[in-house]
């Protein structure tokens, strides 16, 4: 079988103008608050022009290429100078060594002083696209989904969350508000799970709530307080098992968490559950290495 990595596309709802626009100038002012990029201005004739090529170096998948773009064409706005911008991919489609994914012709220090932001961008968010699409291949044909989890960098949770879109994931919740999530310190707080789950739903009668599940006989007291979603935290496989057959004969949903490892994805896969929550997704996907080389100079 040909791994998804290879031979998936996806389309997902990408990210707004405005979120991508925040990210790009908060980029932009990290690498020009202290001056303007004294390097290519020692280096680089005032107008020299030339075509310059961003190629991927490792197998992944793609995202993150409209901010990419779009910091490109900030400098050049900035700078008072034009770009031609070739995409050859779009988000979600699988990269491999030596892959094209755009290619920019004009001012070469335009291009050069936007290089590690457009860089920097497309590598973390085209990480967190492949890492994904690799929890979602190991599962494949199981059943299961991958989610995400709040376990996001500051500030760029939309975009991670659209990166793991990419890779074949789902998101969980995008903030606090969106849905209610119970976990251990909330049942202390309110004395036991039904305690805790009956407070919430008094609270946010229309939100969804998943209660946090540390063994099977808590399981039990949260399906028979009403769960329909249940967080089984850092149980075994036999745990996982016993616990997605008592939810699923009361048709509510299971979802393994804790310390998930690749190499096991499979195996918790197999025990029943509906979804794997994968916080290494955002806090862990290692940067898709990705360079940008001027692959002609016009004199």
């Amino acid at each position: 079988m040909n791994s998804l990595l290879d031979t998936q596309t996806r389309t997902v709802d990408g990210p707004t103008p405005e979120q991508i626009s925040a990210a790009v100038e908060l980029a932009l002012e990290e690498d020009l608050s202290l001056g303007a990029d004294v390097t290519t201005l020692a280096c680089v004739a005032i107008d020299a022009r030339g075509t310059a090529a961003v190629v991927s170096r490792q197998p992944g998948v793609l995202a993150g290429l409209e901010l990419a773009v779009q910091a490109l064409r900030t400098v050049a706005q900035r700078s008072g100078t034009e770009l031609i911008i070739e995409q050859f991919v779009a988000d979600g489609d699988p990269l491999r060594p030596g892959h094209p994914v755009l290619q920019v012709t004009g001012s070469l220090r335009t291009v050069l002083t936007a290089e590690r932001t457009a860089l920097n961008l497309l590598g973390q968010l085209s990480g967190v696209a492949s890492l994904t699409a690799r929890w979602v291949e190991a599962i494949d044909g199981t059943g299961a989904i991958i989610r995400d989890t709040r376990k996001t960098v500051p500030g760029l949770r939309a975009l991670q969350k659209y990166a793991v879109r990419c890779g074949g994931g789902q998101n969980h919740r995008m903030a606090l508000g969106d849905a209610a999530l119970i976990k251990d310190n909330h049942i202390a707080a309110a004395g036991s799970v039904t305690a805790a789950f009956e407070a919430v739903r008094a609270a946010a009668p229309e939100l969804p709530v998943e209660v946090e599940c540390d063994t099977v006989e808590q399981v039990s007291e949260a399906v028979a307080a009403g769960a329909r979603l249940v967080l089984l935290d850092n149980m075994g496989l036999d745990q996982l098992r016993r616990s997605a057959e008592r939810a699923r004969v009361a048709g509510v949903r299971t979802e393994a968490s804790g310390g998930l490892e690749l190499d096991r994805a499979r195996e918790v896969a197999m025990t029943g559950v509906d979804y794997l929550a994968v916080g290494a997704l955002t806090h862990s996907a290692p940067v898709l290495d990705l360079g940008l080389d001027i692959i002609d100079v016009c004199r």
